[in-house]
């Protein structure tokens, strides 16, 4: 158990389906097999989501992470900031909003305290966070602003072996063409080279996505492609990156899922995750690349819906569980 890990959990919003996860992990013992964990939240919330799976584990419950004794039960770094009373399941919060950034807080702070070796986290409402006045426009932001982070950083979204990052994210539809740029294009190629080498992949092979259909057929159909995405493959083709295509996007998710690509540079957001979830939405797992530290988490939400009657599935949090692990023992090694 001692070469594991340490990694954090964070226990999420508590109104949603994040506790629970970690709960049933843990009654399963899960954690166990890939790393130490360190429960990071309110354990009153985490006492609920045992009510809410019917069973428990032995906790620990300590303030500093240099307490644990990691023999003897799940460790909990109680925050006590989410109280079930004013935390219902299904109703957004400030107080959960509020829970979650200082959550994320935390966690940067045990990594660059060596406290930690990485951590994941239960799905945040990103509404929550703003209304507790979180400004920035993603959880990804705010750690990099946490980290003073100024090389290229974004969401990563993982399906078993592929990974795929986005040129342009959560804008419009119609403003995604003039926000396409060489070096913006090439900001996310950096990223996806650099995130799947810090998994342990030595040579990625990437592939990006035309935006027009037919990758534009020769300019008939859009230039795009020849005029910044052709450029930006060149670029990434000179600063020793294997880069490749544009290829028409109806065709470059076949290519990848037979094993042709270790990662898909997209053009938009629903350009990949339409695939990606269509694919396996039970599965996938969403990474803040570019960051020094695993950070992972589900590719879902707090699912409001269902959380507190029991059915969540905990396979996208084993994933990112497994892929936190493995990023942290890349990391061990390169040390």
């Amino acid at each position: 158990m001692n070469n594991k890990p340490v990694l954090g959990m964070l226990l999420g919003d508590g109104a949603g389906v994040g506790p629970e996860i970690i709960a049933k992990l843990a009654v399963q013992n899960f954690f166990a097999a890939y790393c130490r964990p360190v429960i990071i939240g309110d354990v009153r919330i985490l006492q609920r989501a045992f009510g809410t799976v019917g069973s428990s584990v032995p906790l620990q419950i300590v303030s500093d992470i240099d307490q644990i004794d990691w023999t003897a039960g799940l460790a909990v770094l109680d925050q006590k900031n989410q109280d079930p009373v004013s935390v219902p399941f299904g109703k957004l919060t400030i107080e959960a909003g509020k829970a979650n950034l200082d959550g994320l807080k935390l966690g940067v702070e045990l990594y660059k305290a060596k406290k930690i070796e990485g951590f994941c986290f239960g799905p945040f409402n990103k509404a929550g966070m703003k209304e507790a006045g979180c400004e920035l426009e993603s959880e990804h932001h705010y750690l990099a602003q946490l980290f003073n982070h100024t090389e290229p950083f974004g969401e990563i979204n993982v399906l078993g072996d592929l990974w795929t990052t986005r040129t342009t994210s959560h804008i419009p539809i119609a403003e995604v063409s003039k926000n396409l740029t060489v070096d913006r294009i090439l900001r996310a190629v950096r990223l996806a080279n650099a995130s799947l080498k810090n998994s342990g992949i030595a040579k990625p092979r990437l592939a990006l996505a035309a935006l027009n259909p037919h990758a534009g057929e020769h300019g008939l159909c859009g230039r795009e492609e020849i005029d910044v995405i052709e450029p930006a493959i060149a670029k990434a083709k000179e600063m020793g990156i294997d880069a490749s295509g544009p290829y028409p996007s109806d065709i470059t998710f076949i290519k990848a899922f037979r094993g042709e690509f270790d990662g898909v540079v997209t053009m938009y957001h629903d350009q990949g995750q339409i695939a990606l979830k269509l694919r396996g939405f039970d599965e996938g797992i969403t990474i803040a690349g570019g960051l020094p530290a695993p950070i992972v988490t589900c590719a879902h939400g707090t699912a409001y819906d269902i959380a507190g009657k029991g059915i969540v599935k905990t396979s996208a949090f084993e994933n990112a569980v497994k892929m936190a692990s493995r990023m942290a023992i890349h990391l061990q090694k390169q040390a």
